[in-house]
C-alpha cells in the first residue's frame, strides 16, 4: 500500500469516526427524560464494552480454552500442559526465575528510590540529582539492556577488556567473570537492569508522596525530639505508606512481563527464561500452542490480583 493511500484511508477513518460521533450527540441531545439518559450512557460506554469484550475478554477465554489443548490445538489433554509447568524441571526454573524477578525487583526499586528521594529531598542539589536517576525511565527496555550487555562483557584476562566490570575485575587483579553465564547469577544480573530503570519511577511518585506530608506534622515530630532515623520510620514511611503500596503493585505488575531484557541481554539461554519470554518461546519458536497458552494463563492468574489491589489503593489514595 502506497502513502498516499495510507493517507486516504486514515482521512476517511478520521470522518467516520467524527460521523459516528455526531450522530450519536444529535440523537442523543434530543432525549431529555431519564430513559433518554440511560440511552446517552449507553451509547458514549457501548463502544467501549464492545471494544474490550473483543479486544481483551474473547482473547483470555480463547486462550484459556486453548490451554486444554496440545501442541497443534487439535487433541484435548485436560490439565496436562499446567501439570507441566509445574513438574517440568526447565519450566520450575522459569518459575524460579520468575519468582526471583518479582521479589527483588519491586522491593529493591522502591527501597533504592525512596532512599534516594529522602536523601535529595530539598537539598541544594535536589533537581539535577531526581533527573540523573530518572534519565533510565526515557530508555527502552531493549536500549537499557543493550547498555548493560556492555557493561558485562565478557573476555578472557589475557585480552583487552570492553566490558566496565571486567576493565575493573581484571585492573584490580582479579580473573574476568562471564556474568551473563552462569546460573542463578546471571538471572541477578539481568534483574539490576530493571531495577536501574524503575527505581527513577519508584524515586518520582514517593519524592512527590514526601513533599505533601503537612509541614505540621514534621515540626510537631521535630519538637519532640524524632529526627534521623525515627523521623524516616515513624513519619515519613507511615505517611506515605499508599504511595508506598501503589509503587510495589506497579512495578510487580511490570516485572511479571518482563521479555524485552532476557529476549535482548541472553535470549532466554543459561537458564535465565521468565513467564513472559518463555510463552514467547513455546508459541513462537517450539510451535506448542497449549503450552504456551497455559503460560500466558498462569500470568493472567499472577497479575490478577495485584491489578485489583492496586487499583483498590489508587482510590485510597486519590481519596485522600
Amino acid at each position: 500500500m502506497t502513502t498516499p493511500e495510507k493517507l486516504i484511508q486514515m482521512v476517511i477513518a478520521i470522518a467516520l469516526f467524527v460521523g459516528v460521533m455526531a450522530a450519536i450527540l444529535l440523537l442523543t441531545a434530543r432525549l431529555k427524560s431519564r430513559n433518554g439518559e440511560r440511552v446517552q450512557a449507553v451509547a458514549f460506554v457501548g463502544p467501549a464494552l464492545f471494544l474490550v469484550a473483543v479486544g481483551l475478554l474473547y482473547p483470555a477465554l480463547k486462550t484459556a480454552y486453548q490451554s486444554f489443548f496440545g501442541a497443534n490445538g487439535d487433541n484435548f489433554v485436560g490439565f496436562d500442559n499446567y501439570v507441566d509447568i509445574f513438574t517440568n524441571s526447565s519450566l520450575l526454573t522459569v518459575l524460579r526465575n520468575t519468582m526471583l524477578w518479582v521479589l527483588l525487583v519491586p522491593t529493591l526499586s522502591t527501597f533504592i528510590g525512596l532512599v534516594y528521594a529522602v536523601l535529595v529531598d530539598r537539598s541544594r542539589f535536589e533537581k539535577l540529582a531526581k533527573a540523573l536517576v530518572f534519565l533510565p525511565m526515557a530508555i527502552s527496555l531493549v536500549g537499557a539492556s543493550i547498555i548493560w550487555k556492555f557493561v558485562y562483557e565478557y573476555k578472557g584476562t589475557e585480552n583487552e577488556q570492553i566490558g566496565l566490570l571486567n576493565g575493573v575485575l581484571k585492573a584490580l587483579g582479579f580473573e574476568t567473570y562471564n556474568f551473563l553465564f552462569y546460573a542463578p547469577w546471571n538471572t541477578l544480573f539481568l534483574i539490576v537492569i530493571l531495577i536501574w530503570i524503575q527505581a527513577g519511577f519508584a524515586m518520582t511518585i514517593l519524592s512527590a508522596s514526601i513533599k505533601a506530608i503537612p509541614d505540621d506534622i514534621v515540626e510537631a515530630a521535630s519538637l519532640d525530639g524524632v529526627s534521623g532515623l525515627k523521623m524516616f520510620f515513624f513519619i515519613t514511611v507511615p505517611s506515605i505508606r499508599p504511595s508506598l503500596i501503589v509503587v510495589l503493585t506497579t512495578i510487580s505488575i511490570g516485572t511479571l512481563k518482563v521479555f524485552d531484557i532476557v529476549q535482548t541481554s541472553t535470549g532466554g539461554r543459561f537458564d535465565t527464561s521468565v513467564l513472559a519470554y518463555e510463552y514467547y518461546f513455546q508459541y513462537f519458536v517450539s510451535l506448542n500452542q497449549g503450552l504456551a497458552a497455559a503460560l500466558a494463563v498462569v500470568i493472567f492468574a499472577l497479575v490478577t490480583p495485584i491489578i485489583i489491589y492496586n487499583v483498590r489503593q489508587m482510590r485510597r489514595l486519590e481519596a485522600r
